[in-house]
């Protein structure tokens, strides 16, 4: 369906966006840093923090109590305000029902959409842990009384978890709850897949949520089991006896890859392949691997892909850090690759850093792996010191990896495996490959609008903030990407920061100092405030006016050479040439300019293009007004003559103005009535622009004889940029002809005021 790259087709998908809280990090970009140096974000409990959570202390005599457990923080936070919660009903929502609503917010964000401005439908597709969480709001009947056991309820439970998210959001495409286990997360990014492929949905959502209330509690390992005996997950190693559960949240934005190139969005990776089963009754128990089932998920998922086997250097895997589950997926993944090269592949899994995220598990694992892609670098997987012996590692296609490396790029792009395998046996596996290079675009503006905006000053501040940081974490932005991102990519929320600036280093200046003279703050009001468009008459015109718009900006460029193509007969020149012409010719330009036969058909195309911008921009005026020849523009621009009939009336005008006598014009700052007076039998009132500014018209003699005689009263007056006496009964002359000329062309109602 598209070419972009060899072997695309109309069933990829792209990543757009992401966002997670996992523990040891705040944010994605100190979750990579911990996974690139190999840190262990397992937290050891002390015996003060257990006794907080209930844990009776007792628990330490046990030999089997491991005090150990992954931990997101600030997971008892929650802007409330922002989502249009009341603190008592914030209160009774489930962390994890909190945290995956914010965590989508950002992830949108991420991928620089105010899904309100979105045209599509948008889905969500998500999973959480049991609620523990509910059982400290039962331990509460007068709170449960109080807020409505149906309320907390829904609240709690996993069937409210995305439907909260699509409410809140105001996103109208399919809500899924969906609950697998361990395989949860990757299961909704593969069924958010089929529904985007189905036209179900236009973007999606996907991810899921861990966090136990409380969540400093440990955990007693038994034996065999799956929970470690020591708080560490040690996958693929000879001593691995199971994982430590932990908490965690991350959620990934995903748009059908032919739209995601369309759109022009930063795709973080490309899915080219998913594949979904379940291992049935053919295995030793209901919660036992199946290497079968494993081995069919993965080779379905290539075969979707329609990729081959051994162009995937990197397999993140499911690792459940067992005697007996490390060796089966080691087999599985060998028996799906079914290839004699050996050890090319690398292994990992992130359950070694952060622990067993239960329906969060896949999304941690996506998102570092997307990560890895990003940054062309593999992290290392922890604590494989002597591989295990159930493995020969040395006769499949894959080896341990251990330490950071550079991931090196063959023939073709980077391409890894994800797999997720749930408790139950619902397996799920994705191939990933590296984002394209975005195109090298041309920023022909010098100048660009950088926007902000939030519910509050405070958030406002903390986003000034963010910004500058992020500014200097990524050097290699442009100031033109960032503008677009905050002006298209964002909710238009009450609380405004606005400022123009050159380049990144102009912007960090701003955002640093917060100079008053660069930035415009404000509040803006419930609803959008109307805009009028104002023209103005003739005597603003210069040489260069709108070069910077015309080279920067589309579609007042288009609209401009509209107009100078449609008046290139009327006026026997390019228009455009005598607006913007070589440093040689500005001063011959500028006195051409002078001519009204030539100024005001320029006044009315750079004017006309103006508006046109505004339009682009999505800005139309409620009312518009123009002074002189901006009338016309106005009038144009309403519907009351079409483009080429006001070019040609304003070319007549022009041309017939030209050929009266010359006058001039003198702006006096009297009212109108006080001028009155000083006019004589020579003079006309050309304007009342205020009370206290006037415009008098008439032949130039006359004219500078009233500027000596108010000047000598000490009133300055000041001669206007104009040929003629404008607007006074000099003109009268032409009135017969022009309006023959006006007479000829078509003309209708305005459809503006």
């Amino acid at each position: 369906m598209h070419d972009h790259r060899p072997g695309w087709g109309w069933d990829d998908i792209a990543i757009i966006g992401m966002s997670g809280r996992f523990p040891g990090a705040r944010d994605l970009a100190e979750y990579w840093d911990n996974l690139a140096g190999g840190v262990e974000s397992i937290t050891a409990f002390t015996p003060e923090e257990l006794a907080a959570s209930g844990v009776d202390l007792a628990a330490f005599d046990n030999p089997f109590f491991v005090p150990k457990g992954s931990v997101v923080e600030g997971a008892d936070r929650f802007d409330a305000n922002f989502f249009g919660y009341s603190p008592r009903e914030a209160e009774s929502l489930d962390p994890q029902q909190r945290l995956f609503l914010e965590t989508a917010w950002l992830a949108l964000e991420d991928a620089g959409y105010d899904p309100q401005a979105f045209p599509g439908l948008v889905g969500v597709y998500g999973g959480c842990a049991m609620s523990t969480y509910l059982h400290l709001l039962e331990a509460n009947p007068e709170f449960m009384a109080l807020l409505g056991y149906l309320q907390v309820y829904i609240g709690n439970d996993k069937d409210y978890l995305t439907t909260h998210v699509s409410y809140k959001l105001n996103l109208r495409g399919p809500s899924f709850s969906i609950q697998t286990a361990c395989s949860t997360s990757l299961l909704a990014v593969a069924v958010a897949a089929d529904h985007l492929l189905s036209g179900q949905c236009d973007m999606a959502l996907a991810g899921g949520v861990c966090i136990r209330a409380p969540q400093e509690l440990g955990y007693y390992h038994e034996p065999g089991g799956i929970f470690s005996p020591d708080g560490r997950c040690r996958v693929f190693d000879a001593d691995a006896a199971g994982v430590v559960f932990g908490n965690g949240v991350g959620v990934v934005v995903l748009k059908r890859l032919a739209d995601a190139l369309a759109d022009g969005d930063a795709i973080d990776a490309v899915v080219r392949g998913w594949a979904v089963n379940n291992d049935g009754a053919g295995k030793a128990s209901y919660a036992a691997p199946s290497l079968a089932g494993q081995a069919a998920v993965i080779r379905e998922a290539q075969r979707r892909a329609g990729i081959e086997p051994e162009t995937v250097t990197y397999v993140e895997c499911h690792g459940t850090g067992t005697a007996v589950g490390d060796p089966i997926e080691i087999a599985a993944l060998t028996e799906a690759f079914a290839t004699d090269r050996r050890q090319f592949c690398a292994v990992g899994s992130v359950k070694t850093n952060v622990g067993h995220l239960d329906p969060a598990a896949g999304v941690a694992s996506l998102v570092k792996t997307v990560l890895a892609l990003r940054h062309r670098q593999i992290p290392p997987s922890l604590h494989c010191d002597t591989p295990n012996p159930e493995i020969d590692f040395a006769a499949s296609p894959f080896f341990v990896n251990q330490e950071l490396t550079e991931w090196a790029g063959g023939d073709g792009p980077r391409r890894a495996g994800v797999s997720g395998f749930g408790i139950g046996g619902t397996n799920v596996h994705l191939l990933l490959e590296e984002a394209p290079e975005p195109p090298a675009l041309p920023d022909g503006r010098d100048d660009h609008l950088v926007v902000l905006s939030a519910r509050n000053r405070p958030a406002l501040e903390t986003m000034t903030a963010n910004l500058a940081r992020h500014l200097r974490d990524h050097p290699e932005l442009t100031v033109a990407d960032v503008a677009w991102t905050t002006q298209a990519g964002r909710r238009a929320l009450p609380q405004r920061w606005a400022t123009v600036c050159r380049d990144v280093d102009d912007l960090l200046e701003t955002l640093d100092g917060n100079d008053p003279r660069r930035v415009l703050e404000g509040t803006a009001g419930a609803g959008g405030r109307p805009v009028a468009f104002m023209f103005s008459g003739q005597g603003t015109q210069h040489v260069d006016m709108a070069r910077g718009l015309y080279k920067g900006m589309p579609a007042f460029r288009k609209a401009l050479d509209a107009c100078a193509d449609a008046l290139a007969p009327h006026l026997d020149l390019d228009l455009r040439k005598l607006l913007f012409p070589p440093k040689r010719k500005a001063r011959a330009a500028t006195a051409q300019l002078t001519r009204t036969e030539l100024a005001q058909p320029a006044l009315f195309a750079v004017e006309y293009a103006l508006a046109r911008l505004w339009a682009d921009l999505g800005v139309e005026p409620a009312a518009m007004a123009g002074h002189s020849i901006g009338e016309y523009v106005a009038a144009c621009l309403a519907g009351v003559f079409s483009l080429d009939d006001a070019l040609a009336v304003v070319a007549a005008r022009g041309r017939l103005m030209q050929a009266l006598p010359e006058g001039s014009m003198l702006a006096v700052p009297l009212g109108a009535d006080d001028l009155a007076p000083w006019l004589g039998d020579d003079l006309d009132l050309a304007a009342a622009n205020e009370a206290a500014l006037a415009v008098a018209s008439g032949p130039t003699p006359a004219i500078e004889a009233l500027a000596g005689r108010l000047a000598a009263d000490g009133i300055e007056g000041r001669v206007l940029h104009t040929s003629h006496a404008f607007h006074s009964r000099m003109m009268e002359p032409m009135l017969d002809e022009f309006a023959g000329v006006v007479a000829a062309v078509e003309r209708h109602e305005p459809t503006v005021p």
